[in-house]
């Protein structure tokens, strides 16, 4: 039986009378969107239409997930909620802190040596809380989230970005910053602009050698990083019913590097049939009764551009692999351009490594697809130029493939199996010779590539594209190798080509695990001790941000006006830094270390306004914090891009830092910013970012007078002595200035818990 049964009957029983109600009163039929929506509001019956992009809307999701990295701060923030357990059903998975550097045994045994004492904070407030523990080795919390808990029609949210990958199942999931989670684990409403809705219609069928991960690599390079933002993806039509579930899952993972809310497909039989795969029957006879509910309704399908904000409309049968990158996930190269497009741009075409897995592609059906193009290799004596990972998503996933003779076959190729975890998808690569910063290709099938993620490397161009594409590239060693028409030379001097890849959707033998790797937590957790050791440089207790004096905001500084893309990786680094997650003094020292200083187009360089010289952005803070001097950060467009780690959010506030003023941000940053009690505002004229100088004198002129939908005026007073008054828009509504004034979303909490 399913996780969590009840609560789903409960969802599906409950959904039938509030979608008619909702579209009684919206007067239209409705998408899979609205209807998840309407059917999650925390009042319960829906009562009045929203509009989408404008109105801020409590919801009620169903359950939380959590991954270590992330939980750590999510779990320290709730340890003062004040509550004995969690109000929804909630789950901590560790797959961040395993470094991918020898192979699977040794490296998920050398992590649980060195994140010992993380590992049991977390089991123990996980235990004391009745939160749903997944040990280390267990696998990558996006598919075992699929694997488990995720369901057709329910909500939830997850404190990682890639929360998304839920929507392969039907759900409307999204990635959030550990207040977030608070709020829903203490029983309250989790807030969120009601999204715009952009429809992607898909026809025909997959052929060849293109996937599903071909999909999301298409729509990324139509929509680019930030074209998402703020809305929900559908995904609908026949192309999509032919998409497996797990295929879907990867198209919805990666719509967070579109900056998209989530993304979704509406319940079909593959979705069916994988629920009966992972062994819940139970939930697929339960959706089976409502599924009219869990998709839109046929009027909308077959009209989007009426109940669409945008409409995409992408035909399979045409669609060519693809690879994206470097340096961005948007960039979109069909392959077949790819060798000439890499040589005009200086591209490096020797291919040095091919990673497979990743919350993305690390499915069944991603592997047995992989194995297909690595024995086809084998058969015809073809020897791989380059070196080959493979990175399962799950224990169960392991095990079963290991069992169907997968693993043997990449031995045979020389490849390397990691531990079940996020490995190089996250910065956790122990790369030979990255220190040395040379220029050179990887490719993967990750879904992120930003600068130094992989390998720490910045010199490593790193290129997106499907299991099979890159296990073909990796074979090759040749970024420009076009495996659809293009020839190997084997072992024999004969020249020969790579089968088309084939890959079964589910193990024709059904899943099989011994050690899944869940700890049910205890019934009652009143008994159970949590342990922060005194000294650790590792956990760190939380102090209340302090609440706001009511005052201007006035001789602030500039720390850092940052030049181009700055993403949550550039404001708080993962890699090496992961081992501070749950320290926020310490991991403070990584703050703003990788944002380019638009004054001198360096990184970790900016001027001390106290001694005139040159020093690294966090210990220039800290003196600035010592000083008692207030400091904004300045940013370009988009910025915060990337996880939804809230540890970019938090550190700032940490160290002193006051507002943060950009020309747009990425949504899960800018509601981080909100949660912690900073300022997060945007140019109302984006020319004005050039106006700002390195030198300058910073005050608020109206913030005592702080209100929904007024700017803030904010002068700029320059070394010449001439001044700049510019006009800063922010998005904050009441309850969000409520944040702003408190000191951060959790004091409030922690004030509503004492009074009540």
């Amino acid at each position: 039986m399913a996780f969590d049964i009840a609560m789903i009957k409960e969802v599906y029983e409950r959904m039938p009378g509030r979608i008619e109600r909702a579209r009684q009163i919206l007067n239209k039929p409705l998408t899979l969107s609205e209807k998840i929506l309407y059917t999650h509001l925390w009042q319960g019956d829906p009562s009045e239409a929203y509009t989408r992009g404008g109105s801020y809307v409590d919801f009620a999701p169903d359950r939380v997930a959590m991954q270590d990295a992330t939980a750590q701060m999510a779990l320290l923030q709730f340890m003062q909620a004040g509550r004995a357990k969690t109000a929804v059903p909630s789950t901590v998975h560790c797959d961040h802190l395993i470094q991918a550097r020898v192979g699977a045994d040794t490296d998920l045994q050398e992590s649980i040596n060195k994140n010992n004492e993380v590992f049991n904070f977390l089991e123990s407030v996980s235990n004391k809380y009745g939160i749903g523990f997944w040990k280390p080795g267990a696998g990558i919390i996006h598919q075992v989230v699929l694997e488990n808990y995720a369901f057709p029609g329910g909500m939830m949210i997850g404190t990682d970005s890639h929360t998304v990958n839920a929507g392969g199942l039907g759900m409307v999931a999204i990635g959030v910053g550990g207040a977030d989670a608070v709020d829903v684990m203490a029983g309250m409403a989790w807030e969120l602009k009601f999204p715009k809705l952009i429809g992607v219609k898909l026809t025909g069928k997959l052929n060849g050698w293109a996937s599903a991960k071909d999909v999301i690599l298409k729509v990324a390079g139509i929509l680019t990083v930030k074209g998402g933002t703020g809305c929900i993806v559908e995904y609908f039509g026949d192309g999509a019913e032919a998409l497996s579930c797990t295929g879907k899952g990867t198209i919805c993972n990666m719509g967070a590097e579109i900056g998209a809310t989530t993304s979704t497909f509406g319940y079909d039989d593959s979705m069916a049939r994988y629920l009966r795969s992972t062994g819940r029957p139970d939930v697929a006879e339960a959706a089976d009764a409502v599924r009219e509910h869990l998709t839109g309704d046929a009027e909308v399908y077959a009209h989007p551009e009426k109940y669409f904000d945008q409409v995409i409309e992408i035909n399979l049968s045409d669609l060519e692999p693809h690879l994206n990158g470097p340096f961005s996930p948007d960039i979109a190269t069909p392959i077949s351009e790819m060798a000439e497009r890499a040589r005009k741009e200086g591209w490096p075409l020797k291919v040095e490594y091919g990673l497979i897995g990743s919350c993305t592609n690390s499915s069944y059906e991603d592997i047995s697809r992989s194995a297909s193009i690595a024995e086809s290799a084998l058969e015809q004596g073809i020897v791989p130029k380059a070196q080959l990972t493979i990175t399962p998503g799950s224990e169960q996933v392991r095990y079963t493939i290991e069992r169907d003779g997968f693993i043997d076959t990449f031995d045979k190729l020389g490849a390397s199996v990691f531990a079940n975890a996020c490995g190089p998808c996250i910065g956790q690569w122990a790369r030979s010779g990255a220190e040395k910063q040379e220029k050179n290709t990887i490719v993967h099938s990750f879904n992120r590539n930003f600068a130094k993620r992989a390998d720490g490397n910045p010199n490593t161009h790193a290129f997106v594209g499907s299991p099979e594409l890159v296990t073909a590239l990796a074979i090759a060693g040749d970024l420009g190798f076009n495996p659809m028409k293009d020839k190997l030379v084997n072992s024999k001097g004969e020249e020969v080509m790579l089968k088309e890849p084939a890959g079964l959707e589910l193990p024709a033998q059904g899943f099989a695990v011994e050690d899944r790797g869940y700890q049910e937590p205890a019934a009652d957790g009143s008994g159970v001790v949590v342990h922060v050791k005194e000294g650790s440089e590792r956990l760190q207790l939380l102090t209340p941000f302090d609440a706001w004096d009511g005052k201007n905001i006035t001789g602030a500084r500039l720390l850092i006006k940052a030049q181009g893309k700055c993403t949550t990786d550039h404001i708080s680094m993962a890699g090496p830094w992961l081992r501070y997650r749950g320290h926020l003094d310490n991991i403070s020292n990584n703050t703003l270390t990788g944002a380019v200083n638009a004054f001198n187009g360096e990184t970790n360089s900016v001027k001390n306004q106290l001694t005139g010289g040159y020093g690294e952005v966090p210990a220039t803070q800290r003196e600035y914090k010592a000083a008692g001097i207030p400091t904004i950060v300045v940013g370009d467009h988009n910025y915060g891009e990337g996880s939804s780690r809230e540890h970019a959010a938090m550190q700032p506030r940490h160290l002193g830092i006051r507002a943060v003023l950009v020309k747009s941000f990425a949504r899960i940053h800018e509601t981080n910013l909100k949660k912690q009690g900073m300022l997060g505002l945007t140019f109302q004229n984006e020319s004005d970012y050039d106006k700002i100088k390195e030198d300058d004198t910073i005050n608020f002129l109206d913030l005592d007078a702080f209100a929904p939908g007024k700017p803030l005026n904010i002068e700029f007073v320059h070394a010449d002595g001439s001044k700049d008054v510019i006009v800063a828009n922010h998005t904050y509504n009441e309850q969000q200035i409520e944040w702003f004034k408190a000191g951060g979303a959790l004091n409030l909490i922690r004030m509503g818990l004492a009074k009540g």
